[in-house]
């Protein structure tokens, strides 16, 4: 293609749906975006937009079009991503991502890396979604359960964390302690929203509680958490969360089904960059303090 700038300016039009829309964006007059789209119609031979009052709509030789520029697009997307974390020096933003539930270990290291290195700007995201590493969303991941398998990354072990069923104090006093009997069924529990939870404490407790006795659940882990603090019922929790909560009392011994194996993540192209090797050391270092299993 002879123009780039056309196609991405006719990319940005089927995006957002107005010439205005697409300029403001491009950062163009929006004459500079219809005299893009007009240019690269007549060079092609064919229409690539429908006009109609409410904007721009992708004919299907527009769609053909649009796909390869978003394509390209997010090619340019994944090597800016790696450009950024480029250099020798340990500066500009470092992205790191994890579950939420990881927070409480996470936010600390983060917090003691940024005024280590003050260059660095930190931006630690959360959430299910899986972040690209391969389109630049994150410079090091940090995940939970399998080993990762996305091609082009570099996995390695990080740590295991043991999870087992905590009582708040004040639960045990007004419900007894269950290590006394053993008998499940006279307490209650805290657990998961999600009836189909594959993590293995959560089919445990399918298993052994039944459904009445579950009488907190959520899809938030830190409010599960809180629950467990507060005395509405037993639930799982990591023993070093555990010992940094303080006030609860571990009823049931760890099981090995119930631990948990952390994997660090990176991408091939920034993994021996100074700012990641610098984090990832530092990160490490910190988990020896973690006395994790």
């Amino acid at each position: 293609m002879e123009n780039w700038d056309e196609v991405r300016t006719a990319y940005h039009v089927a995006r957002v749906g107005t010439v205005s829309g697409a300029a403001e964006h491009l950062g163009v007059h929006h004459a500079t975006v219809i005299r893009h789209i007009d240019a690269l119609e007549a060079r092609l031979g064919v229409k690539l937009f429908q006009r109609h009052a409410r904007g721009y709509t992708p004919t299907e030789a527009g769609d053909d079009l649009l796909r390869v520029a978003q394509a390209t697009d997010d090619q340019f997307g994944q090597l800016a991503g790696r450009i950024r974390g480029q250099g020798d020096g340990v500066s500009g933003e470092l992205v790191v991502t994890s579950l939420g539930g990881l927070g409480y270990l996470l936010v600390p290291v983060l917090t003691a890396f940024r005024e280590a290195y003050p260059q660095v700007v930190v931006r630690f995201l959360t959430g299910d979604r899986l972040f690209r590493l391969e389109y630049g969303e994150a410079h090091v991941a940090i995940r939970a359960g399998s080993v990762p398998d996305q091609p082009d990354n570099v996995v390695q072990p990080f740590v295991r964390l043991s999870t087992t069923l905590y009582a708040s104090e004040s639960y045990i006093a007004r419900r007894g302690d269950p290590r006394d009997g053993g008998d499940l069924t006279q307490h209650f529990f805290v657990g998961a929203d999600d009836p189909k939870s594959r993590a293995p404490f959560m089919r445990w407790m399918r298993e052994h509680v039944t459904a009445e006795n579950i009488v907190f659940r959520s899809g938030d882990v830190h409010a599960q958490r809180r629950a467990i603090q507060e005395g509405v019922g037993i639930g799982f929790m990591t023993q070093l969360q555990a010992r940094e909560v303080g006030g609860l009392i571990e009823v049931h011994p760890p099981l090995d089904d119930w631990s948990t194996p952390l994997w660090l993540v990176t991408h091939m192209d920034l993994h021996r960059t100074a700012k990641v090797q610098t984090f990832l050391d530092y990160l490490k270092t910190a988990a020896k303090a973690w006395d994790a299993t």
